[in-house]
């Protein structure tokens, strides 16, 4: 229930649709109890009785963490959407693990910040098995402006998610720049204090773009770089906010 998963939850309740809630920090879960959610303490108890489940969590670690402890809740036959930015090889591998076990999991990672999730308008990627997609068009279709199947590869959509942050993070290089002309010439910057995209998540991004990029051999240019000066604006205490902060110093 961050900033992406609690705009979601409140666009689910704003259809009409019952929602039980978890989050690790219980307060962000109890808090969309005002928007008639039902938060749970456990996260084993909140998945009871669900056909449909939706995470937004961190990362690989997290979404494997969280859904063993869930596990124990499951009804047979379950659905699964994960919407975290994650590797290809662990959204590959979820997959079929639960798959075999009776489990659907569908990786839909999107573009969206958290205005997009509130509002239902956006792009949200799938990939993988067309049955499962056309069974889960309805239900995701009502979360995203537009819904955008990538075909029968399994991990494409992962792919194609860490492609495109890959492009929102070299951005920083060239906002940087324009930033400091613009100081240069007594034109202030913007304010960095409401995050739609965490520092600490964009940096997570980007240790994925760098192990894919390892894995792949590719060679990456400019990530390197902007990873370091990432860590050094985290180190600095602004993990929580929004990513462009690290163009800050030109401000």
């Amino acid at each position: 229930m961050g900033l992406l998963g609690s705009n979601f939850v409140k666009a689910m309740r704003r259809r009409g649709e019952e929602v039980q809630v978890w989050n690790r920090t219980a307060a962000k879960a109890q808090a969309l109890e005002n928007d008639g959610a039902k938060a749970f303490e456990e996260v084993s108890e909140a998945v009871k009785g669900a056909d449909v489940i939706h995470l937004t969590l961190k990362d690989d670690a997290t979404v494997d963490e969280v859904l063993e402890k869930a596990s124990a809740g499951f009804k047979p036959g379950a659905v699964i959407y994960d919407h975290t930015t994650t590797s290809v090889e662990g959204a590959k591998k979820r997959t079929a693990d639960w798959g075999s076990k009776g489990i659907t999991y569908l990786h839909a990672p999107v573009f969206m910040g958290p205005p997009n999730a509130l509002e239902s308008t956006g792009f949200m990627l799938v990939s993988g098995d067309q049955a499962i997609i056309a069974k889960a068009e309805p239900e995701l279709s009502k979360m995203t402006g537009k819904l955008l199947n990538l075909g029968a590869e399994t991990g494409k959509a992962s792919g194609m998610k860490l492609t495109g942050n890959l492009f929102l993070l070299t951005l920083t290089a060239g906002i940087s720049d324009t930033l400091a002309m613009a100081k240069g010439l007594g034109i202030s910057g913007e304010e960095f204090d409401k995050a739609s995209w965490e520092l600490s998540m964009a940096r997570k991004d980007a240790g994925l773009m760098l192990k894919e990029a390892e894995q792949s051999g590719a060679h990456l240019t400019v990530i390197p770089a902007i990873a370091a000066e990432m860590d050094r604006w985290i180190a600095k205490g602004y993990g929580d906010k929004d990513w462009s902060v690290i163009a800050k110093d030109n401000i």
